[in-house]
């Protein structure tokens, strides 16, 4: 083990927003001879395609990295060049997540090789100026209902929009690669099965997905904006569009692209508590050990600290992601605090009720 007389460095690799850097001084601070190394790249697509390099070179690989539920499918033919955390009391501590988080970090021979980081419910990010000045109710509540409330379709969703570029001349949503992936999302087999097979040819569920989004497209209600840039962030600004599908960790997406332009918390962006098609899930991420790892117990130990729910509640503060751990759910939704760059929405008892009813796709 490390100690101040064997001191050790733990190599970490994340992507797009953790929010872990104070938790790494602060383990650091706790755990005398450790120094963290920290290595953070832009996309999960970048990250991606880092880690895969460094596992066929067989070397290069951090101590803990992060893997992205989007791929975790591909990691999973590769499991093996990950450490089994059961063999440092991963069963010890299952309890602590989401039943469905847990079990997709386990492969089919019953490894554990990933930790649950945050997961991605899904409610409504959305401009209550804009939807004001196009004479919508901008109250969050009567959005909700305004979409449907519970019983909120993508049909409505679009309705809705199209009343709204009626009165405003302007977009309803970002870009249609978003919606797209949500609506994949909420199918209980989406782009696979889950025994594995390809899932496109005869689907008629996303094939009407599908025509119901070009049909979209075609009426002006997306904004055609570039993935992930939104003009530098000034398309948050200029009322370029008024509506976002938003996991959790999105909303630190669009506070980064609010603050890059050079805005602030009166921008008009709010939260709702709805979601087109019910519960679903965007993203989320894994804490791995590769085998690579000369430290695999320390690393291992790291990773376990930084999914605990105490830490998952400050993640999710820095961050503005959701925790996969209970207890930092429930934490979340009781505490119930005001997020000022969404106009002091209780964003952590938002994404508490919109991940009630949610399940893995594999």
């Amino acid at each position: 083990p490390a100690s101040e007389d064997n001191p050790i460095e733990l190599s970490v690799t994340t992507f797009g927003t953790f929010g872990y850097d104070d938790l790494y001084k602060e383990y650091e601070e706790a755990n005398p001879g450790i120094t963290i190394k920290a290595n953070n790249i832009d996309t999960g697509g970048n990250a991606r395609t880092d880690l895969f390099t460094k596992l066929a070179a067989g070397s290069g690989v951090s101590d803990v990295v992060a893997i992205e539920e989007g791929w975790l499918g591909a990691i999973m033919e590769v499991s093996d060049k990950f450490v089994d955390l059961n063999e440092y009391g991963a069963e010890d501590i299952k309890e602590n997540w989401v039943d469905w988080k847990y079990k997709q970090g386990t492969d089919p021979s019953g490894r554990v090789i990933g930790y649950g980081t945050d997961i991605g419910p899904q409610g409504i990010c959305y401009n209550g100026d804009l939807f004001e000045a196009a004479g919508l109710p901008s109250d969050r509540e009567a959005v909700a209902e305004l979409l449907g409330g519970k019983d909120a379709t993508w049909e409505k969703y679009f309705e809705v929009g199209n009343q709204y570029k009626d009165a405003s001349g302007k977009a309803w949503f970002d870009q249609a690669g978003f919606v797209w992936n949500s609506m994949v999302n909420q199918m209980e087999e989406g782009y696979y099965t889950k025994d594995g097979e390809l899932n496109i040819e005869g689907n008629d569920a996303m094939i009407a997905n599908f025509k119901m989004l070009s049909g979209s497209i075609e009426d002006g209600l997306s904004a055609n904006q570039e993935e992930w840039k939104w003009n530098n962030g000034q398309s948050f600004l200029d009322g370029t569009f008024a509506t976002m599908v938003c996991p959790g960790w999105m909303l630190g997406n669009i506070q980064g692209g609010i603050e890059t332009a050079g805005g602030s918390t009166d921008s008009g962006w709010d939260f709702a508590d709805v979601f087109p098609g019910g519960a679903s899930n965007w993203g989320g991420a894994f804490l791995s050990v590769p085998e690579t790892s000369e430290h695999k117990e320390e690393a291992a130990k790291l990773a376990a600290w930084l999914t605990a729910p105490e830490q998952q509640v400050k993640q999710s503060a820095a961050a503005n992601n959701f925790p996969s751990t209970l207890e930092a759910q429930e934490q979340l939704a009781a505490d119930a605090t005001p997020n000022e760059w969404f106009n002091d929405a209780p964003t952590g008892a938002i994404l508490a009720s919109r991940a009630e009813g949610v399940e893995a796709q594999f």
